[in-house]
């Protein structure tokens, strides 16, 4: 048999952010023999690549990465049609990482806790990762470019202050094109923010569409009141939830700005243990199509509690 085993978990029913190791008793499900290939670089799900890049998260009920699981424990479907995977990791491979914090009014006494939580996203952070930082008001602006030193994110938002309202949507979009220049296949936004969208020129369906082409995963901290004024502050968690789950992503709600630290470092954590799937599509069909992209576990009923992340398709090249 299998045996999941964890160090700890979070105070205050949070979730726990040490890693879940899947490690065999019996040679009955060999989960843990790690002949992993060499990680893939390439660019991840572009219209004129052969090899379509997956990564894939795996977590318990707690939300704690699970470690140990080899290529044979994967199956990967491309419209419901098995692909075979060609190349497969699961080392800590760099990452090229978007922070968009909303510095909104309403985020006055939030920021404090904003600045923390980054701080430790970015200390447990890949030494390779590049990161930049775009801040969102009345409009988005980028407050650090690319960069490789985490520091310099930190420390340009001690400067931030709150006002105006929020131009969630204007940011994220920024964020998706700004992404055109990174260096790394595998690519993800950081949103900070306390409310729904009340200022944006770009529409839910345009950004929408921008992650839907993009290769970027979006994981969400939403710190909201208990009472929304406003009915755009109502739809703030769903709307994030939607777009974090368009990419394989998840979006946390919070009612107590004291848990952002906790959960970042549970998003840095799902960043640094992920799982790579790289296929070749059997159809190599240039039909400007949506390509629905699922991967499910090949294991005993009792990991089924287990929960897959993953991007849920691409769109293919045109003619």
């Amino acid at each position: 048999m299998c045996a999941l085993t964890s160090s700890a978990t979070l105070a205050s029913g949070q979730s726990a952010v040490d890693d879940v190791h899947i490690s065999p008793r019996e040679k009955i499900v060999d989960v843990a023999s790690a002949a992993y290939s060499a990680p893939y670089t390439g660019a991840m799900i572009r219209s004129n690549v052969d090899l379509v890049l997956v990564p894939v998260t795996i977590t318990d009920d707690l939300h704690r990465p699970v470690l140990g699981l080899n290529e044979q424990n994967f199956r990967l479907f491309e419209n419901k049609r098995p692909q075979e995977i060609r190349n497969f990791s699961s080392e800590d491979t760099p990452v090229s990482i978007g922070i968009l914090v909303d510095t909104s009014g309403s985020m006055s006494y939030k920021l404090d806790r904003a600045r923390e939580a980054i701080l430790q996203f970015c200390a447990i952070a890949n030494p390779q990762d590049e990161f930049f930082l775009i801040t969102f008001a009345d409009e988005p602006q980028l407050a650090t470019d690319f960069t490789l030193h985490s520091e310099n994110i930190t420390n340009d938002l001690l400067t931030v202050r709150s006002k105006g309202q929020t131009s969630l949507l204007d940011a994220i979009y920024m964020g998706v094109r700004k992404m055109h220049a990174a260096r790394y296949a595998r690519k993800a936004l950081l949103i900070i923010s306390d409310g729904g969208d009340n200022h944006s020129r770009y529409t839910e369906h345009d950004v929408k569409a921008a992650i839907r082409e993009s290769d970027i995963t979006l994981y969400a901290i939403g710190t909201y009141e208990r009472w929304f004024n406003t009915q755009e502050e109502l739809l703030g968690p769903d709307l994030l939830r939607t777009l974090a789950e368009a990419t394989g992503g998840v979006a946390y709600q919070l009612d107590n700005p004291a848990q952002m630290t906790a959960v970042s470092r549970n998003i840095g954590d799902r960043l640094r243990h992920q799982y790579v799937l790289a296929y070749e599509p059997q159809s190599r069909t240039h039909d400007g199509k949506w390509h629905k992209i699922s991967v499910k576990l090949r294991l005993p009923k009792k990991f089924a509690f287990l929960h897959v992340s993953a991007r849920p398709g691409y769109y293919a090249a045109g003619e």
